[in-house]
């Protein structure tokens, strides 16, 4: 368990999850066409098939361009709801480093921060 996100420990390994986390940790920086994401999070061509929709319809992803017949895709910084997702992974993630650095989690400020945007 010890080489798989903090995301993933955290929120459970299934397929939606995978994906989620491939977005937010190579999805920020560069475009993928559903088959690279597919590889690359380990999931099914068929499972991410039937999940991707519903990520493309709450605007997590962002079709970026075409190559030839491939649609290339990245997270979408724009969208209330990714930027939500990479501050939760982000204080899910500094959390575990917290606490394998025996610290004690000590994430107040940054939850205050939050709190005061989700208002």
């Amino acid at each position: 368990m010890a080489n798989k996100s903090a995301l993933i420990r955290v929120m459970g390994d299934t397929p939606y999850v995978r994906v989620l986390d491939f977005l937010l940790a190579e999805g920020r920086i560069l475009d993928y066409t559903l088959s690279d994401i597919s590889r690359r999070s380990n999931v099914a061509w068929v499972t991410l098939h039937s999940i991707w929709p519903k990520i493309e319809e709450l605007g997590i992803v962002t079709k970026t361009r075409e190559v030839g017949r491939a649609k290339m895709y990245k997270l979408n910084e724009e969208s209330p709801i990714a930027r939500i997702l990479v501050k939760t992974d982000f204080l899910i993630s500094k959390s575990f480093a917290d606490m394998k650095n025996g610290k004690n989690a000590n994430l107040n400020k940054e939850l205050e921060d939050f709190d005061k945007a989700a208002i």
